[in-house]
């Protein structure tokens, strides 16, 4: 293998000595000595069979029959079995790359469709072919309004999911923006104190999201009827399933929607993958991060499906380029489509009413118990004021609950969604 080694002997010496090291394991000296596998204790080898059973034998040992009360950003929600047997036809899974259109037909006509759901859910014009998940959603329309506007400067409500805030604080600083952070009052973005900013001309836009992450509604109202600059976008990101029964983005002037689609048939998987989405008005289409799916004819004029705009720097000159991201999140939106077709929007609209109900229930079992619940107007989340956070979680989870998210030493973020039954609610109570 010596003639496929990246380096030879004198090239990787040479290296070392100009660093100061006279050998590789030099480079490693900084690590502790108890993390470093001195060697592995493989056992004899085994068959197939009697691997299966000693590893299934590890896994009993893990703990998942736990009652789930967590949100934040991520739902653990009912995913049908069909999504996971129809995602993985071969007229998806094995489908090429969308470059090729001539082969890749089935994952054209997905992404065209996933894009015609997420417009009619929001009331947008045009959407994307999706993003990597909603933090990146966020940050991308901040540099739309930035591009729109010419002003490096945006406002972002304080109640957005703190994980989007990162990414938009950390795209901003390599992009030069200023990030304004808009304050917030029990819960809700404190939009009066933005209204001047919001005519000044001084902003690219504002970032808010609805139901925020503490799951408050906004006042739809107040943000309606925001007098703004006729540059500075408004930017809402949104919780999908709570964007099928809510008032659409499109009716309080929402120039640009951003979201994740992890609600629409994907697991939690541990975080991801999921996909974000950008929606926006016909006028800014040419300004969207990413690619968009076309539907047309062909020579024998049969429906076909092609990518009609690609505004990554691989297709067009770099200082055209909207953006460098360079894919979509295909079997993601892929599970979103087949979740939305086989529920279809009365089903979609029963589970959003599910979720807030269940969290209505428990909200007023847990005031009727003693404890305050911070937030009023909610969807499928909100605050719960313990004593000790850390002692209330310790405590659900001896017995199988996982209670809420953690936000500080007294405030827990509870969520419900539809797979929520009547009997791990009233368990959760008995707990409390």
């Amino acid at each position: 293998m010596n003639n496929y080694k990246a380096n030879s002997d004198e090239t990787i010496k040479e290296m070392l000595a100009s660093i100061g090291e006279k050998d590789t394991e030099g480079l490693f000296s900084m690590i502790d000595k108890r993390a470093i596998m001195q060697e592995l204790p493989l056992p004899e080898a085994m068959s197939e069979m009697e691997v299966q059973k000693i590893v299934k034998s590890i896994a009993k040992e893990n703990k998942t029959e736990y009652e789930y009360f967590i949100g934040g950003g991520s739902y653990k929600r009912f995913i049908p079995a069909a999504i996971s047997q129809i995602s993985s036809r071969f007229e998806f899974n094995t489908a090429y790359t969308p470059y090729q259109p001539e082969i890749s037909q089935g994952t054209l006509q997905v992404i065209y469709e996933f894009q015609s759901m997420i417009c009619d859910i929001t009331g947008m014009d045009v959407c994307n072919a999706s993003v990597y998940d909603a933090g990146s959603a966020c940050a991308e329309a901040m540099r739309m309004a930035v591009r729109n506007s010419g002003k490096y400067k945006i406002l972002v409500s304080g109640c957005i999911n703190p994980e989007y805030m990162q990414v938009i604080k950390t795209y901003a600083h390599a992009g030069d923006i200023e990030v304004e952070e808009v304050s917030t009052e029990k819960f809700k973005t404190n939009i009066s104190s933005i209204k001047d900013k919001m005519k000044s001309g001084d902003y690219a836009g504002l970032i808010i999201q609805n139901p925020n992450f503490f799951g408050s509604l906004e006042d739809i109202e107040e943000i309606k009827n925001i007098e703004k600059h006729p540059k500075t976008m408004l930017i809402a990101c949104t919780e999908m399933i709570s964007a099928c029964v809510l008032v659409k983005p499109s009716d309080y002037n929402a120039d640009i929607v951003v979201g994740d689609v992890q609600s629409f048939g994907n697991p939690m998987s541990f975080g991801g993958p999921s996909a974000g989405f950008i929606a926006t008005l016909d006028k800014y289409k040419r300004q969207l991060a990413g690619r968009i799916v076309g539907r047309t004819l062909d020579a024998d004029g049969n429906q076909a499906f092609t990518l009609t705009l690609q505004a990554r720097e691989q297709h067009i000159r770099r200082e055209k380029a909207t953006s460098n991201i360079c894919s979509n999140q295909g079997l993601a939106i892929l599970n979103a489509v087949v979740y939305l077709s086989l529920l279809g929007k009365t089903g979609v609209e029963q589970v959003a009413f599910l979720s807030a109900k269940n969290a209505n229930i428990l909200a007023n079992k847990l005031k009727e118990k003693g404890y305050k619940i911070l937030n009023t107007d909610f969807f499928n989340e909100f605050v719960l004021e313990v004593n000790n956070s850390n002692k209330f979680l310790a405590q659900m989870k001896q017995n199988n609950i996982l209670a809420g998210l953690k936000l500080n030493d007294k405030q827990i973020l509870v969520c419900t969604t539809e797979i929520n039954t009547k009997e791990e609610i009233e368990n959760y109570i008995q707990n409390a």
